[in-house]
Parts: C-alpha cells; sequence; structure tokens
C-alpha cells in the first residue's frame, strides 16, 4: 500500500477546511447560534459573560411558549441607535469573521434577551392583590425572578395581538422590557419574526452550565378564550 502523495495531502487541506467553514455557516444560520450576555437584566437565570446556546430550528416547527427565553433583534429601537463601525485591526478583524462563522460567541449588540411571558391572545395583568403577575386571569408563581425583586414595580394590564410575544427580564428591577415600550411602535411587543431563537442551555463558564427551565406556571396557563 503506497503512503499518499505530499502533494495530494496539501491539495486536500484546503478543502477540508472550507468545507468545516461551510458546515459552521450552515449550522449558525440554520440550527444553533451562540451569544454571550452582556447585561445584568436575567439575573440570576443568566450571569454577566455567559455564554449560551440559542435553538434556531425551534422557530421552524413550533410558536414560541410561554416561560421560553428568547433571543430577538431589536424590535423598535430599544437599544438605541447601532454602534457606529469604526476601523478594526487585523485581530479585531479576525474576531469578527470568528464570530461570523460561528465559531466564536456573538456579543448580540443589537440583540436582547428577555423571558417570554405572554403570546398571541393573552392578556397580562399586574397584580393581583397577592402582587402576582396574572396571565388570562390565572396567577402565576416565578421562582426565576432575581431575589428580592416584584414581580413588577409597575402596573399594568395588556392583551397580545396575534404574531406578537410580552417579553419581560428575570431580574425585574434591572430590565428595560416590553414594561417600558409600550409607547414605541409595537406597543411594547414584540414581533415573532423578529426572534433568533430559544435560548436552551449555558455552555460556559464551566460552572455555570445548565439547561435552561421553563416556567411552569406559565406553560400551564390556557390560551385566552376572550374575543
Amino acid at each position: 500500500m503506497r503512503a499518499p502523495k505530499k502533494g495530494s495531502l496539501l491539495r486536500e487541506i484546503p478543502i477540508i477546511i472550507v468545507s468545516a467553514l461551510i458546515v459552521s455557516v450552515i449550522v449558525k444560520t440554520f440550527f444553533i447560534h451562540f451569544f454571550f450576555i452582556p447585561s445584568g437584566s436575567m439575573e440570576n437565570t443568566l450571569q454577566v459573560g455567559d455564554r449560551i446556546a440559542v435553538n434556531k430550528l425551534a422557530n421552524f416547527y413550533s410558536d414560541i411558549k410561554r416561560g421560553e427565553v428568547v433571543v430577538f433583534r431589536d424590535p423598535a429601537n430599544w437599544l438605541g441607535a447601532a454602534p457606529t463601525e469604526t476601523s478594526k485591526g487585523i485581530i479585531e478583524v479576525a474576531k469578527s469573521g470568528l464570530v461570523t462563522l460561528g465559531v466564536l460567541p456573538d456579543p448580540a449588540k443589537q440583540y436582547l434577551i428577555k423571558r417570554t411571558i405572554g403570546v398571541g391572545g393573552d392578556t397580562i395583568k399586574c397584580c393581583n392583590k397577592d402582587g402576582k403577575l396574572t396571565v388570562n386571569g390565572v396567577a402565576v408563581n416565578e421562582p426565576y425572578i432575581y431575589e428580592g425583586d416584584k414581580p413588577s414595580d409597575s402596573n399594568f394590564t395588556v392583551t397580545v395581538p396575534p404574531g406578537f410575544i410580552w417579553v419581560m427580564g428575570d431580574h425585574r428591577g434591572a430590565s428595560a422590557d416590553s414594561r417600558f415600550h409600550t409607547d414605541d411602535i409595537h406597543k411594547g411587543m414584540v414581533p415573532t419574526k423578529d426572534v433568533v431563537g430559544r435560548a436552551v442551555v449555558v455552555v460556559w463558564p464551566f460552572n455555570h452550565i445548565k439547561f435552561l427551565s421553563v416556567g411552569e406556571d406559565l406553560s400551564k396557563v390556557k390560551v385566552n378564550s376572550q374575543p
């Protein structure tokens, strides 16, 4: 059996590299996207600097459900104007390329991550006499809320139209979520078309690795039967 020729091996290496890059782009485009958490609005579920894996494929075969943690594009300038691109050095260009390929987690500069509280047809109210959030008239327990926070410091009643979701951060006292954008074009709602995917697992750092839970009370609330 003859050993492979050196020239043949050198020709195969670029093919292998290009194939790996194509697979990486396909995975990031259709299946999994990695982000890191830039703020404390989802504490203590997610910590600043956590790396998370986002399931994008779920958007193709199921609707967004209450309690799911979702990543979405800024729906109505919640984050202000996008940062102006400046000239980058070689290292920054390389890093940006690795982010594009999905090798490094996306810093998510124009994306947000929140928990889905209501979906199309739901009526959400805060708060009842016991200080709890209600969805379609049902009071829900929210064990994921940051310790010491109330379900909301402001009172509100909203009905979510079809094709939208109502989102809130788990650190209610430090999250500029749907509650704070009711005067925008979508009245604080997030169009489902802007949802990138569902955050399913913290992948880094090692001691934070975990699957993200869905609030059991939220998932059991019945769809609003009111017109």
